[in-house]
């Protein structure tokens, strides 16, 4: 390589450091946003009841969550100087503000997201994928349910949507759409851009069929307990999803083949493609067969918790003792989970910070303010305007976790205040927190990744992503609501 010669000299700025002086600006005003909140709620005088270690808790709560929002720093870093405001303002004691962090789901998540880094070593979720699509992708409808089903299939035992359809998935899809020449711009709708937005609407339905279907559902599982005393087993949650989350997955790929077609109809060729995969990745290897053993074993566990009574949490330390006594996984691939890691760090932080607020009785003192808004409603028209106004809601966040962490609580108990059913309640502010993720091209994990690819633009994104919310708000409220009427839990 070719030294460089000196640079010239100039009176104006370089770009780079406007450019970095740029973005010092602009994180400078989200901390003064978090700022804002937190000093604002801190000098109010606490309503007569509550305590002022209560108020301030609820203040360093709120600035978390806006932190969250507006991302002055990642998520994990905001959770944890949260935790660090709590302990250094005597607002709750150092081994209370860390007590989240001995919190069995917390544990179970990140055991987890550990198992979803087996599934991709191993090579396990392509080998599934490859088998859905040569079994059923030789039409452009067929391929998306095939990739489709494999999301499906791993999300029973994935928590990670974005490992399943970002790491295993995508890859896939984007490597079947070039195989068809379809790149972005002018051949983006020869093929990738029905299956880039088929995929990303379909996870979010899956994400709400199961526990395990992204990392939030177990947040919202303890939210749901803390408030009503209701406990969303892994069964449980499943079960309540399967009619909707099914019917679901059948009609909004139809739709969306009606409303935004591929140019390709038939694609016999990504069948080949796919047996041609396989045929590569040779016979299933040690390695995936043990994947696919631990897979069984605690999927199965974890939909008989009512039976042997053990914890979710030590089924999932189970399966991570197996892969790595079983060499699956090394020492290594565990600590560069940074994912895990991250997720660890703030679900720890949340799960204390709302159940410390919950004992506060702030949460009781809004449900009954709230509920003079409501008095004289039918609990079903209550019930009705508030999911909705939580699912467009959703239009303003860039993640599931902070949507439901900062307005499923408060929601719920302005819902029960007005008398609606409390399974109805948590059930459908439970599945609408991950469905209305379909909204944006930032809902979730996995839509910029998606979107990113470039085969589909915005404004279209947008209104297809608002088409399928008027296709699953329906068919969740009336399958939805029947299918728990016919299971007796309301």
């Amino acid at each position: 390589m070719e030294p460089i010669g000196p640079l010239e000299t100039s009176k104006e700025a370089p770009v780079v450091d406007s450019h970095f002086e740029s973005r010092s600006e602009n994180r400078l005003a989200r901390w003064a946003i978090v700022l804002f909140v937190c000093i604002g709620i801190w000098l109010i005088p606490p309503p007569a009841g509550i305590t002022p270690k209560s108020w301030h808790l609820l203040a360093i709560f709120v600035a978390t969550i806006t932190g969250s929002i507006v991302r002055p720093v990642p998520g994990g870093a905001m959770v944890l100087i949260g935790v660090a405001a709590l302990a250094l303002t005597g607002t709750l004691p150092i081994e209370q503000a860390l007590a989240g962090y001995a919190d069995p789901i917390v544990w179970l998540v990140l055991a987890a997201f550990f198992m979803s880094r087996g599934m991709i070593k191993t090579g396990l979720g392509r080998r599934i994928a490859f088998v859905f699509i040569r079994a059923i992708g030789r039409h452009s409808l067929g391929l998306g349910y095939a990739l489709v089903s494999t999301d499906m299939l791993l999300a029973m035992f994935i928590p990670s949507n974005g490992a399943r359809a970002g790491g295993i998935i995508f890859p896939v899809a984007k490597s079947l759409s070039e195989a068809y020449e379809s790149r972005p711009g002018e051949t983006a709708n020869r093929l990738g851009a029905f299956l880039m937005t088929l995929i990303y609407q379909c996870d979010v339905i899956i994400c709400a069929m199961f526990l395990t279907g992204q990392a939030s559902n177990v947040l919202i599982s303890k939210f749901a307990q803390q408030v009503t005393g209701i406990e969303l087993t892994y069964a449980r949650w499943a079960l309540a999803g399967a009619v909707p989350g099914l019917i679901s997955l059948l009609v909004v790929p139809l739709v969306l083949y009606r409303v935004f077609p591929p140019e390709m109809k038939h694609t016999p060729a990504a069948a080949r493609f796919a047996a041609d995969e396989l045929k590569r990745m040779g016979r299933t290897s040690r390695g995936e067969k043990l994947m696919l053993i631990v897979f069984a074993l605690v999927a199965s566990l974890w939909m008989t918790t009512a039976l042997h009574g053990i914890n979710y949490a030590a089924v999932a330390l189970f399966g991570i003792c197996v892969l790595l006594l079983s060499g699956v996984l090394n020492w290594q691939d565990v600590v560069s989970e940074r994912g895990a890691w991250d997720v660890f760090i703030w679900y720890g932080g949340l799960v204390r910070m709302a159940e410390a607020l919950g004992e506060t009785g702030i949460t009781k003192r809004f449900a009954e303010a709230a509920a003079s808004f409501t008095v004289g409603w039918k609990w079903w028209l209550a019930l009705g305007l508030l999911l909705l106004v939580y699912f467009y809601a959703h239009y303003g966040f860039a993640s599931i976790t902070a949507h439901a962490t900062a307005m499923y609580v408060p929601f719920l108990v302005v819902i029960l205040a007005a008398g609606a059913p409390p399974y109805l309640a948590v059930l459908s502010l439970a599945y609408f927190s991950n469905l209305d993720a379909s909204l944006t091209h930032f809902g979730t994990t996995p839509a910029p990744i998606y979107f990113g690819a470039g085969y589909v633009k915005q404004r279209t994104w947008w209104t297809l992503g608002l088409l399928v919310s008027l296709i699953t708000i329906p068919i969740w409220v009336i399958f939805g609501f029947a299918w728990w009427k016919l299971l007796k839990l309301w």
